[in-house]
């Protein structure tokens, strides 16, 4: 349902028995019977001015330092730490996994590199004696009382002995290797947290078998977020870091958070030819949630100067199919009615005119914002039909007319169907009278 036929739900509402009880108190003549045929609407006095350029995007909320978290070997769970929603600190142990046989392991591999470093000290003995060897048959040699085949052998013993140290050395070195690699892995049967943060998408059960493709939890920081929208290469154009934007998401105090871009990333994806832009928020009271949908105006720039109007006040011709608005031609008589009577007590009815002329004009719509419109055709000051346009229908025609102001029609655009609904059953409960009686709201 359109935006303007949900204001429509309470304007209707509100006017309805309004227009039922001033015809109840009629006392029955033609002019009273005419005027319950004339329709009740709203109207508002249309401004001068620019509008903001915004590009409305949706963003998804990511947690600051946001990180899966998957095993890096294969074992089954034998004790979780943690449950959803904790928070831990960076070290702190979130899961165990089963260790006994890479406990087995690191036994055997310790055992391996004992029995290397013994081989190795054994070589170096058996080297020390050839070079003791040598140098003593080199001593006979120069005296020639050895034969210099003696000796060549000697020499030759001596060099393998040499290349059994350094295999020797090299296996100490692989089995060191190998007790290190067989620790690693069983200090990994511990998963610990990376950073400081908060514990979400808990998949892990004590018994569950899990690998390296099993992601065991999200862990992030909360208390700060970053807002991610994807930027097009033709916003490129415009956009740039630093702009102002709004996130509105229903579950923050006020709705909106203010914030500007942080950053944009410089590489385009080759298919889409889009890249992401990056919000960095504070998140006091952690209601922005990873993962949570919101929507995001960047704003970039103003229009030119124009006629403005809400947005609720364009309407689609039936006929022509061309956008216009309802003007009244009468404007010095709603000037005279008075214009605040919903925060004063007294009812709505006090703001009613008597029946008023509009004409529809046809407007070339400048820009759009999120609240308003910049158009053409209208000169600032006019009073414009802003609910109630079905019910004048055609070229020209009357209403009664309830001036308000522009709050008042900014509030009523903010409102979604259901909101409505529950504002007036609620009042109709609190009051027993006219849901219009007791509006709290600036009109």
């Amino acid at each position: 349902m359109k935006l303007q036929n949900k204001i429509f739900i309470l304007f209707l509402i509100s006017t309805g028995l309004l227009l039922f009880r001033c015809s109840g108190e009629s006392d029955g003549t033609d002019e009273s019977r005419t005027n319950r045929l004339i329709p009740a609407v709203e109207a508002v006095r249309a401004r001068h001015g620019s509008l903001p350029l915004t590009e409305r995007l949706s963003g998804v909320v990511k947690a600051r330092n946001q990180v899966e978290i998957y095993p890096e070997i294969s074992a089954a769970i034998v004790q979780v730490h943690v449950e959803n929603g904790d928070t831990v600190e960076e070290g702190q142990p979130l899961v165990r996994l089963r260790d006994k046989e890479l406990w087995e392991r690191l036994k055997q591999a310790r055992a391996s590199y004992q029995i290397a470093v013994a081989q190795a000290k054994q070589a170096e003995a058996r080297l020390k004696e050839m070079q003791a060897e040598l140098e003593r048959t080199q001593m006979l040699s120069e005296k020639q009382l050895t034969s210099a085949t003696e000796l060549e052998t000697i020499q030759t013993q001596a060099i393998s002995a040499e290349a059994d140290v350094e295999l020797a050395n090299a296996r100490v070195e692989q089995a060191r290797a190998i007790v290190d690699e067989r620790e690693e892995a069983l200090s990994q049967t511990v998963i610990r947290a990376p950073v400081t943060g908060s514990v979400g998408n808990r998949n892990a059960e004590v018994g569950m078998l899990v690998n390296s493709n099993t992601r065991l939890f999200t862990l992030g920081q909360l208390d700060s977020v970053r807002v991610e929208v994807v930027l097009t290469d033709r916003m490129l154009n415009y956009v740039e870091t630093g702009q102002r934007t709004e996130i509105y998401a229903e579950n923050t105090l006020s709705g909106v958070i203010t914030s500007s871009l942080s950053r944009i990333s410089p590489f385009l994806h080759p298919v889409t030819h889009s890249t992401e832009g990056e919000i960095d928020l504070a998140n006091p009271g952690r209601r922005l949630k990873s993962g949570m949908f919101v929507t995001v105006d960047i704003y970039y720039g103003e229009s030119e100067q124009a006629t403005l109007v809400p947005l609720s006040a364009l309407y689609e011709n039936p006929v022509t199919g061309g956008t216009g608005v309802y003007v009244s031609q009468a404007g010095s008589e709603m000037d005279r009615e008075p214009v605040g009577a919903m925060n004063d007590g007294q009812s709505r009815g006090a703001g009613i005119t008597a029946p008023v002329s509009f004409e529809f004009v046809p407007v070339d719509v400048i820009a759009k914002g999120r609240m308003h419109a910049g158009i053409r055709g209208v000169e600032a000051g006019d009073w414009v039909v802003t609910i109630g346009q079905d019910l004048i229908g055609g070229e020209s025609g009357k209403a009664r007319v309830r001036p308000v102001k522009w709050e008042w029609v900014e509030y009523l655009q903010n409102l979604q169907r259901q909101d409505l609904l529950q504002e007036v059953m609620k009042r109709q409960q609190a009051t027993g009278k006219d849901t219009t009686s007791k509006n709290k709201f600036p009109n």
